[in-house]
């Protein structure tokens, strides 16, 4: 694979299919099933992304069709694709600095629309205050979703997550910048040697140490995505209906356990989530993150139905 900063090379090898690996912008490396590797160039903006299976025929790069997708919108409304073709999403977070509200849970949602299997990594469990942190944690996800508490920094945890990877898993990890998401890659590839950074004294904030998004095979099995880091997970063409079947917490209380099959959990009469609220089944600040998501979402969806109004 190249470096951050060798200048990659064009040389011709046979032609045929094969997964993207790496996205420098203006060139993608594409890896053969012999293990060959090869860079073709691409438009800046050719919506190729790392996990696209494609077909190269000299030097025009075709893509085959996608089993799935993951996308995101950020905070200025900008929507991104992070990944092509992957099973599992692994939502990387830590004490320090800790997730901005809603985040896990919205990548959660995201996962689950594009049908991904979604877990969390606990990183920096050595750290003195990470009891309480992880016990939270697992206490709101465990029984939705998997949870693997780890610290990269020591290896503790890293054997059940590489076993996790080696069932033949997809998937890529996003987290927040300064989660430690390179220092986890580089514990499960140590080939790789990402630079690592370090958190803001002024902000409690990470800085990004991943410029571009790479595909790595993990040596007991799997493939890990490499992404740079974000500081906001918004969700992408997900409707109302979508998020009150896949927020974590609610999958017992599916619809059909409501009196309306799209019960929206909020004010309709026979609504088992809400029910559960009342009897403090479901936590009260549980319901609320819920409450405000669904709001930002009924929102989305009322302005796409505005524009489709004045076209």
């Amino acid at each position: 694979m190249f470096s951050r900063t060798e200048t990659p090379s064009f040389e011709l090898l046979p032609d045929g299919e094969g997964t993207i690996s790496a996205h420098h912008g203006v060139a993608v490396e594409v890896r053969f099933s012999s293990g060959e590797r090869r860079m073709v160039r691409v438009k800046r903006r050719s919506g190729h992304v790392v996990g696209d299976s494609v077909r190269v025929r000299g030097e025009v790069l075709e893509r085959l069709p996608r089993r799935t997708e993951l996308r995101r919108r950020d905070a200025m409304g900008g929507v991104h694709l992070v990944g092509a073709n992957l099973d599992v999403l692994g939502i990387v977070v830590a004490p320090a600095p800790p997730p901005p509200a809603g985040f896990v849970d919205q990548a959660i949602v995201a996962a689950r629309v594009a049908d991904l299997v979604p877990f969390v990594v606990v990183n920096k469990c050595d750290l003195a205050n990470s009891a309480d942190f992880v016990a939270e944690l697992c206490a709101t996800y465990t029984g939705s979703l998997a949870v693997f508490p780890l610290s990269a920094a020591t290896g503790e945890g890293l054997d059940a997550l590489r076993a996790f990877f080696a069932a033949g898993h997809r998937g890529a990890f996003v987290g927040t910048s300064g989660v430690g998401k390179s220092s986890l890659l580089n514990k499960l590839c140590p080939e790789i040697d990402l630079q690592v950074g370090t958190l803001n004294d002024y902000t409690g904030k990470g800085r990004h140490t991943t410029t571009v998004s790479t595909l790595h095979s993990l040596d007991a099995g799997g493939e890990l995505v490499d992404t740079p880091g974000f500081n906001d997970f918004g969700l992408v063409d997900i409707s109302a209906q979508e998020l009150s079947l896949y927020f974590p917490g609610f999958e017992q209380n599916q619809a059909e356990n409501c009196r309306f099959r799209n019960c929206r959990h909020r004010t309709e009469p026979g609504c088992a989530v809400s029910a559960l609220v009342a009897q403090g089944q479901i936590p009260a600040e549980r319901y609320a993150t819920y409450l405000e998501i669904l709001n930002e979402v009924e929102a989305g969806e009322a302005q796409t139905r505005s524009r489709g109004w004045k076209s």
